[in-house]
């Protein structure tokens, strides 16, 4: 059975970022994300799995990210967040912000129930 450490939980979320660095985010998601899971997204959108699953393939991949100060938060028995600043390069454009990752163990298995990032202005 599949445990959510640090550890797993950042392996994760790198596994998540790498997906969407090359073109294939709606798979590994459309996986990853219990059947009810949530996307918010820094402009406002609320993504169901599936749309995640059917769009995010098609988004332009990022060239490079960064994830700093992971934090842990212990949700109760099979279930934790991951919160951490990420800074992330598409082109010209950076984005920075606190992402919030909530997993909770599904069949033994960590799956993301819901997804948060919220915009760093200073």
């Amino acid at each position: 059975m599949a445990t959510l450490t640090p550890d797993r939980l950042l392996s994760l979320e790198h596994d998540g970022w790498a997906s969407l660095c090359e073109g294939r985010g709606g798979r590994f998601y459309g996986g990853l994300m219990t059947p009810d899971g949530l996307m918010v997204l820094v402009d406002g959108s609320v993504l169901d799995r599936a749309t995640i699953a059917a769009t995010l393939d098609a988004a332009p991949p990022w060239d490079s990210y960064e994830i700093r100060e992971p934090r842990r938060v212990d949700l109760g028995e099979g279930a934790a967040a991951l919160v951490y600043r990420a800074r992330a390069v598409r082109g010209d454009q950076g984005f920075v912000a606190w992402m919030s990752s909530t997993y909770r163990l599904l069949d033994g298995e960590p799956r993301l129930a819901l997804y948060q990032q919220t915009t760093v202005t200073h």
